[in-house]
């Protein structure tokens, strides 16, 4: 007999997967052309480094309360109307940034901004997770990580080119022309069918199997309808106190661990900073900081690249301890850098292995908090919770992001470069012990099958059953 081929790929699955990959490389522009943007902001309004951090940390505010918002948004008006409200939200708010004519109203911008970008981190994973077959969900949401990390470099490109115009202008176009890929996004996603999962939450049954029909054409449509009803309606409904006792309460002590780790280990530190602090580091012009900087994530690229070819076949553990470890590492030698300095200078080696570490950063990350985030907080909760548990997961993510985005620089120039570093490593080894007791593996795994890990106490079912 010949091989079992796998089912096609379905078309909306394609779909889904670029619209998602489009919001993400906004999303990672964003992050990266503020870095390029406070070089020629901050002289034109004549503003010292507290402001610019207040700057860069308004739009995480925002990102925090639409993050711990948007699993009540994308339960109440559904995922696709959240991702076409994401869609407009980016292009208002970045033309709006652009026409800034005060740092109040900069601010102003960047925090109604924040806060599209916080439902879109609830709405995107989630949206893919739902909207894909389960033998390629993994990929297609690390996909969304690939999309981001091709935005920061974007970002950075643009800061290179855009720079060599006015103060007045540079920035103004860098903040700017995120509008265009969102504006152009807008008819694909009123295209897509709205998820199967939420429609059998709202009791739509006829639409659900149209939806999984189109989604997901060679299942057993009526077969997965009914295991998704069957799992929906075995709860008592979506409220958040569930989080908070069990079976859940493993889980929320997880995803929230997860998301707080995966930015107080100092990631944004390096993409919002990153020419700052290659400027501490003695690259004197901002052509060099943002060289740098972007090369730092064309190489951080080809580590989520590699992350995505395997973590439906290696799982999730292994991939996200890996990451971890390597950052561990780079920070090391972050540290190794900032303590052999000499005065105000640095020598040729000490520069490269500076360079090393920052990529390190980036790649580790990448590789394995960066690609995973968007897996575990839409993979971690039945239907009704699993906006919820996104919301935990990313606010606390988005709060150790505050963290860092209104207070790096601060630290970075009072305690210097070695003991700032040295603290991203403690907290990443910290992250390693975390993940290596509580991360469940969930690949292959269908989204009603990961329930039961947590309803049997952290153990999966047919492991427990082995065991008698």
């Amino acid at each position: 007999m010949g091989e079992k081929r796998e089912p096609k790929i379905p078309r909306s699955a394609l779909v889904v997967a670029i619209s998602a990959a489009t919001l993400g490389i906004i999303y990672g522009y964003d992050q990266s052309n503020i870095a390029g943007a406070n070089l020629y902001f901050q002289p034109y309004f004549g503003i010292d480094d507290a402001a610019v951090q207040s700057l860069v940390a308004a739009v995480v505010w925002g990102e925090f309360i639409g993050a711990l918002t948007g699993g009540i948004v994308i339960n109440r008006i559904g995922r696709k109307p959240s991702m076409i409200a994401v869609a407009i939200g980016y292009a208002l708010f970045c033309v709006l940034s652009a026409l800034a004519v005060s740092p109040a109203m900069l601010w102003g911008a960047r925090f109604f901004l924040g806060l599209t970008i916080g439902l879109s981190l609830i709405a995107v994973p989630i949206f893919v997770a739902e909207s894909v077959p389960a033998r390629i969900r993994g990929a297609t949401l690390v996909a969304y990580q690939v999309a981001a990390v091709v935005g920061i470099i974007i970002g950075y490109a643009a800061a290179l080119v855009l720079g060599g115009l006015s103060d007045s202008i540079s920035w103004r176009l860098m903040l700017g022309i995120a509008a265009l890929p969102a504006l152009i996004l807008l008819p694909w996603l009123l295209r897509l069918p709205e998820t199967a999962r939420w429609l059998v939450m709202k009791g739509r049954t006829d639409a659900a199997r149209a939806s999984l029909q189109i989604t997901d054409p060679s299942a057993d449509v009526d077969a997965e309808l009914a295991e998704i009803t069957q799992a929906i309606s075995a709860e008592k409904g979506g409220r958040f106190s569930q989080m908070l006792h069990k079976p859940y309460l493993r889980a929320t002590i997880f995803v929230v661990g997860l998301g707080f780790f995966i930015q107080i280990t100092g990631i944004n530190a390096t993409v919002n900073y990153g020419p700052k602090i290659f400027a501490a580091m003695g690259f004197d012009t901002d052509t060099e900081q943002i060289i740098l900087s972007g090369l730092v994530q064309c190489i951080a690229l080809v580590s989520v690249l590699i992350s995505m070819s395997v973590v439906d076949r290696w799982g999730r553990r292994p991939i996200l301890l890996t990451g971890i470890a390597i950052m561990i590492v780079a920070q090391l030698l972050m540290v190794i850098t900032f303590a052999s300095q000499q005065g105000d200078t640095f020598t040729a080696w000490q520069t490269t292995l500076g360079f090393i570490g920052l990529a390190g950063i980036n790649i580790g990350f990448v590789f394995g908090f960066g690609a995973l985030v968007w897996v575990y907080s839409s993979e971690s909760f039945p239907a009704p919770l699993r906006g919820y548990g996104s919301s935990a997961m990313l606010g606390a993510d988005l709060f150790a992001n505050i963290i860092i985005a209104q207070f790096f620089l601060t630290v970075l120039n009072t305690i210097g470069g070695a003991w700032s570093f040295g603290i991203f490593a403690i907290l990443a080894a910290a992250a390693w012990l975390f993940v290596f007791r509580l991360a469940p593996e969930t690949k292959g795994r269908q989204l009603e099958e990961i329930q039961g890990f947590w309803e049997n106490g952290g153990t999966w079912p047919s492991e427990k059953e082995a065991t008698r």
